[in-house]
C-alpha cells in the first residue's frame, strides 16, 4: 500500500498543463515513432475481421487515425510520411483486453492460516499501478477493461494520467469495485447488504467516472438483479463472475456478459444447489465433468446466452496455470517478476498434482467456448492476470490468444475475437477493434506472421496508440524485476 501512495502520489505531482507536444518523462522514453504521417509499407496486415491476411499491404496512419490501406505496388504515400519498411512484419489490430486487471495476486493458499483457511483480515492484493499498464501496451493491448477493481481510485487515477498522456498505458474501460456478497474471501471487498447497497454502489461509483460492473461469487440473486437494473439506467454494462447465481439466472435477469467460462463459474449443474449460495469449486468443476458439450445440458445454455445477446469472456490462461506442466516457462515473464512474486509463483506451480483435474475440465472449457462462438456467441478475450500469479498482464493476452487458436481456432479468429469482439461489446467497433480507413490508428507491429505460426504474436516491435508508435522492448525492461510490487 506504501508503494502505490507513493507512485499515485508521484505521478499526482506531475503538471497536468503538459501539452502533447512535451511529453511527459514517463511517456517520452518510450515514444519510437511520432509524426504527423506515418506510412508501414510492405508488410502483412491482419485486419481483425477473421478475413485471410493479405501480404505486401501499405498502410498510411495521418494524424492519429488509419488514412488508407492498400496493396505497396499501388497505394500512393505522401512525401511528407515518416516510412516504415514492413518486410518480414505483420500489423494487427490493437487488442482489446477484457478482463485486465491493475492488480496482482499470488496463489490463495499462499494467505492460508494454519488450518487451511484464510486467515483475518482475508487475501489482500497488490495494486501495480506502475508495472501493469506498461506490461499491456507492451503486448498489445490498446484498450482493457478493468473487469472488477480492489483499488478503485488507483484505477481511476491511472485512466485520467493515460488520457492526458502523463503515464503510458492502454485506453481504460474501468470497472467498479466488485459486487459482491457475504462471506467474502477478499478484504478489499465490501459485502453487499441487499439490493438497496447494490443501487447505492452502482450509483456512487457511476458518479465517479466507473464506466462497467462486475458481479461477483457470493452475491445474492436480489442484490444481482438491482445492480443489473440501475447499471442500465446508467447506460453501463455488467458482467459476472458468479457462483451463488446460476448462470440461467443471470441470463434471465439481463446481465450482459459473463466471465470465465460455465465449466469453471456456472453452479447451474450443481446436484442440489441451494438458492443464494455458492457451492464448492470442484462442485462445479466435477459437475460438468460428464457433459457432452454437443449434448442438451451444453446446448440449451449456449442457445440462451445467443437469444438473451449474453457475451462470454475466454479467461484461459488463468486456468491453464492448474494444469501440470502447463503453461511452458518464459524467461521474459520471470524476469519481469519481483523476487518475491517470482518465488510464489514457482512454488505454486510445483505444487499442481500430475493428476490434477483441471486438465479435463480445462480441455471442457476450451471445447465449449469453441462450440459457443461457432453457434453465433460473442466471445471476448483476455487472461484474468490472478491465480498463482504466473498470468501477467499483457503477456497474458497474448497467451489467451494462443490458446484459444489451441481450442480450434484458426489464428486470425482467435485474433479477431481479441480485436474485434471487443470493440463490438464496449460498443466501439465504429472506431477500433479492426484495422480500416477512418478508424484509430491502434496497431501491433510484430515480426512473423502470427496467421500462421500464432506465437509470433509474442514478437512485438511497435504499438501504436492513438498514431504514436511505443517502443515495446523498451517497455518491458523498464518493469524488469518489478511486477508484483509496483
Amino acid at each position: 500500500m506504501k508503494t502505490l501512495l507513493l507512485v499515485v502520489g508521484l505521478l499526482s505531482c506531475w503538471a497536468l498543463s503538459s501539452s502533447q507536444a512535451q511529453r511527459a518523462p514517463d511517456v517520452a522514453p518510450f515514444i519510437s515513432v511520432s509524426a504527423p504521417v506515418v506510412a508501414i509499407e510492405h508488410v502483412r496486415v491482419i485486419d481483425g475481421t477473421g478475413a485471410p491476411s493479405k501480404d505486401d499491404q501499405t498502410i498510411v496512419v495521418s494524424n492519429g487515425k488509419i488514412a488508407a490501406l492498400g496493396p505497396a505496388a499501388s497505394l500512393s504515400v505522401p512525401a511528407e510520411a515518416l516510412r516504415i519498411d514492413g518486410h518480414g512484419e505483420t500489423v494487427l489490430p490493437g487488442l482489446v483486453g477484457m478482463h485486465d486487471h491493475l492488480y496482482y495476486t499470488t496463489s490463495a493458499s499462499d494467505q492460508l492460516d494454519a488450518s487451511g483457511r484464510v486467515g483475518e483480515p482475508g487475501i489482500v492484493i497488490n495494486e501495480i499501478p506502475f508495472t501493469a499498464p506498461r506490461l499491456y501496451l507492451a503486448a498489445g493491448v490498446t484498450t482493457m477493461r478493468t473487469t472488477g477493481s480492489v483499488e478503485p481510485y488507483a484505477d481511476l487515477r491511472v485512466k485520467r494520467l493515460i488520457e492526458e498522456e502523463l503515464m503510458v498505458g492502454p485506453h481504460i474501460d474501468a470497472s467498479a469495485p466488485y459486487l459482491e456478497g457475504w462471506p467474502t474471501a477478499f478484504a478489499q471487498m465490501h459485502s453487499l447488504t441487499g439490493p438497496d447497497d447494490a443501487v447505492r454502489l452502482v450509483d456512487y461509483w457511476a458518479a465517479e467516472g466507473m464506466t462497467s460492473f462486475k458481479a461477483y461469487q457470493n452475491i445474492t440473486r436480489a442484490e444481482l438483479s438491482a445492480a443489473i437494473a440501475e447499471a442500465h439506467k446508467r447506460s453501463a454494462k455488467i458482467t459476472g463472475h458468479l457462483c451463488s447465481v446460476t448462470w440461467k439466472e443471470a441470463v434471465e435477469m439481463g446481465i450482459d456478459n459473463l466471465e470465465h467460462g460455465p465449466v469453471f463459474t456456472d453452479s447451474g449443474l450443481v446436484a442440489n444447489k441451494k438458492p443464494d449460495e455458492c457451492p464448492t469449486r470442484a462442485a462445479m468443476r466435477d459437475s460438468w465433468s460428464g457433459v457432452d458439450v454437443g449434448g442438451p445440458e451444453a446446448q440449451s445454455l449456449i442457445h440462451l446466452l445467443i437469444e438473451h445477446k449474453v457475451a462470454v469472456t475466454s479467461t484461459l490462461p488463468v486456468f491453464e496455470a492448474s494444469v501440470p506442466g502447463r503453461p511452458r516457462l518464459q524467461q521474459r515473464v520471470l524476469d519481469a517478476m519481483s523476487a518475491e512474486a517470482r518465488q510464489s509463483y514457482l512454488t505454486s506451480r510445483a505444487r499442481v498434482p500430475l493428476d490434477s483435474p483441471m486438465t479435463a475440465a480445462f480441455r471442457k472449457e476450451l471445447e465449449f467456448e469453441r462450440a459457443f462462438a461457432k453457434a453465433g456467441g460473442l466471445l471476448l478475450a483476455g487472461p484474468d492476470p490472478t491465480g498463482n500469479g504466473g498470468v501477467l498482464p499483457g503477456f497474458g493476452d497474448q497467451r489467451e490468444v494462443e490458446l484459444l487458436v489451441e481450442a480450434g481456432f484458426t489464428p486470425v479468429e482467435a485474433i479477431q475475437i481479441a480485436t474485434e469482439d471487443g470493440a463490438k461489446f464496449l460498443g466501439r467497433e465504429s472506431s477500433i477493434g479492426t484495422i480500416a480507413p477512418g478508424k484509430q490508428a491502434d496497431l501491433v507491429l510484430v515480426k512473423g506472421d502470427p496467421a500462421t505460426t500464432i506465437a509470433d504474436i509474442e514478437n512485438v516491435e511497435t504499438v501504436f496508440k492513438d498514431g504514436v508508435g511505443y517502443d515495446s522492448k523498451k517497455l518491458i525492461e523498464s518493469v524488469r524485476g518489478q511486477v508484483g510490487i509496483r
